[in-house]
């Protein structure tokens, strides 16, 4: 028991939290700020050439952000699920929806 309470100077214990969750949440908030920076991107690049499709591809969007390709493709997929951005038709290529 005494393994899972962190000993306080006051004589109180408290619950350590597990650093699982703790990495799980810088993960997912740092993913969420990538998902968030490729759609401004995608408008900052809409804005410049407003009369076609914003698509750009995984490799060239980690480039750009200088991210891993694989982090890039997660946080396109969590765009995907809130219809910000769709699958193009050639392998590794995706059309932001602005």
């Amino acid at each position: 028991m005494l393994s899972e309470l962190q000993l306080r100077t006051d004589g109180v214990s408290k619950p350590n939290k597990p650093k699982s969750n703790v990495g799980e949440r810088n993960r997912k908030k740092e993913l969420r700020t990538l998902a968030d920076t490729i759609a401004r991107y995608g408008r900052k690049v809409h804005q410049r050439y407003p009369t076609g499709d914003v698509v750009g591809s995984e490799r060239d969007l980690a480039e750009q952000l200088r991210k891993r390709p694989d982090t890039v493709a997660t946080a396109l997929n969590l765009l995907l699920g809130e219809q910000k951005v769709q699958k193009a038709p050639l392998s590794g290529y995706w059309k932001l929806n602005v």
